[in-house]
């Protein structure tokens, strides 16, 4: 069923602060360039698509690099606009960067638009005259390392925007310097001196001291792919860039994922003063403008609407119904798994969201096929082994007994496809040992190094009771797989006996088939 999407201007809050008034005002215009700069990155990758296609292979390698820099370059400029909501005070100080940049990306995008669109040239011709043009503007940097530079320059700006402690300020400044030589060969008007008062007092590396989310950063074990997918949308109701309520400067962002080819984005944060979790949703329209909502996670419900999308809703009090807020849909079962657990998570955890639904803790379309009590760091916990429908994949989930947080994933492991001989051992009654097994944690005061044992790191889980490691044991039994019978070459006829045995030819009745 198709939800409409609702959509509302409201004018911003005032605010006396001065760096906030040029967040307000000159914030989401130049904001908004980084999004027509990103559509428009996007749309002279796809020509330069269509002319690789006319080239001859050895012209390739450099036109293929200036299109991985171009995708690379409409990523990061939607990811700085995406993330300024959420870091709005931090606004002020990357507008005279973003000063610095966004005419200069916007002419170079530009110039390779005139020479691709030039029918004078034959298309081979067309690029040779651009890339040696273009690579003589500035000296000792070629077109493909003109997009590097401007990618590690939006880099830093993401670093500086989001307190990283990564920023290095130093090389910002160097990269700042280029591109001014670039501007200057150009003949693109010199931008605004940098504000250093601002620059200063907003990015203090003493106070960066914030550690990232590691669930999404670690490599998936494995990769089981929905065969049909469905459609992100995001349902509103949605605001312009640059009119979402602010936030204090203590936020802390935990997730970022894109969907639909960016064109839905999500992000989790936290409120560090609180620890209250909060969640981003931006839209592009068909042309290219962001809108965007933010809800606190606690006024949100989850759950999985078709086999890859997750469905989020919110109570609308004056309607006494809950109303959709947005679809995502996964290209893979464990992204889905990862980002629900994560949700729920955060959402029960929370000082203020104690209202969570039991039936939030589990996830439709997965069936139980185990479940029994372990000791897990001197903590009892509950194992469940749990069975997708659509993928047939399998996973372990610990959560909580007992108390306010029962059924709250602990942490989960995604079992291999096809289990080896060696990855699951029976160390003594109760405790068994599984290698190569990747365990996403949910729980700050849970520490999964502290089960791994041997010189493999294998993961240990202590049962309460033998019948149920038994019970674990059956469910993943290696089975050998079974060695194909070799055909017989004519000089082996002699084996032939070795598979039917000794057969007269005479009582040989072959079948009616």
């Amino acid at each position: 069923m198709d939800h409409p999407i609702r959509i509302r201007v409201r004018a911003p809050a005032p605010r006396s602060a001065a760096r906030d008034t040029a967040a307000r005002g000159l914030g989401p215009r130049v904001l908004n360039g980084c999004c027509i700069e990103a559509e428009r990155a996007d749309r002279v990758g796809s020509c330069l698509q269509v002319l690789r296609s006319a080239l001859p292979e050895h012209l390739h390698p450099h036109l293929t690099a200036v299109i991985d820099q171009l995708q690379f370059t409409s990523r990061l400029l939607r990811d700085l606009a995406d993330k300024s909501q959420v870091h709005l005070s931090q606004v002020p100080v990357m507008i005279d960067y973003l000063n610095v940049i966004l005419p200069c990306l916007c002419r170079t995008l530009r110039d390779i638009m005139s020479y691709y669109e030039d029918k004078s040239m034959a298309k081979e011709y067309r690029w040779r005259t651009m890339y040696h043009s273009m690579t003589n503007e500035l000296p000792g940097t070629t077109l493909p390392a003109r997009f590097v530079m401007y990618n590690q320059f939006l880099g830093l700006l993401n670093c500086m925007l989001t307190r990283d402690p990564n920023f290095d300020v130093n090389a910002m400044e160097a990269l700042r310097l280029r591109i001014l030589q670039l501007r200057e060969a150009r003949k693109i008007d010199p931008p605004s001196p940098i504000r250093t008062d601002l620059a200063r007092r907003d990015t203090a590396l003493d106070f960066w001291k914030q550690e990232t989310a590691t669930i999404f950063t670690q490599p998936l074990p494995s990769r089981r792919e929905f065969r049909k997918r469905g459609r992100s949308e995001a349902f509103g109701p949605l605001d312009r860039m640059g009119h979402v309520n602010p936030f204090p400067d203590d936020v802390k962002i935990l997730v970022k994922r894109t969907f639909e080819n960016d064109r839905i984005s999500i992000i989790i944060f936290l409120r560090q003063s609180d620890l209250a979790p909060f969640i981003l949703v931006r839209m592009r329209t068909a042309s290219g403008e962001p809108w965007f909502c933010i809800r606190d996670v606690e006024e949100l419900s989850i759950e999985r609407e078709t086999s890859s999308t997750l469905h989020l809703s919110y109570w609308n009090s004056m309607e006494r119904r809950r109303k959709p807020w947005a679809s995502l849909s996964f290209l893979t079962w464990e992204e889905l798994v990862l980002f629900y657990c994560t949700f729920v998570c955060l959402k029960a955890r929370s000082e203020w969201g104690r209202n969570i639904h039991r039936h939030e803790f589990i996830i439709r379309r997965e069936k139980r096929i185990f479940q029994a009590d372990i000791i897990d760091d001197n903590v009892d916990y509950s194992l469940v082994v749990v069975e997708d429908f659509n993928t047939k994949g399998r996973r372990l989930l610990a959560i909580e007994r007992d108390g306010p947080l029962a059924r709250c994933p602990v942490w989960t492991a995604f079992a291999p496809p096809e289990v080896y001989e060696e990855w699951l051992v029976r160390k003594d009654a109760r405790k068994i040992w599984l290698r190569d097994l990747q365990v996403y944690s949910f729980c700050d005061d849970y520490q999964p190094h502290l089960q791994r044992r041997g010189k493999y790191g294998a993961f240990q889980i202590k049962f309460a009771h033998s019948t149920a490691a038994t019970r674990f044991s059956q469910l993943f039994t290696y089975t050998p797989p079974i060695p194909p019978i070799p055909e017989p070459s004519v000089e082996d006829a002699s084996d032939i006996d070795d598979v039917y045995g000794s057969i007269p030819e005479e009582e040989f009745i072959p079948s009616e088939e």
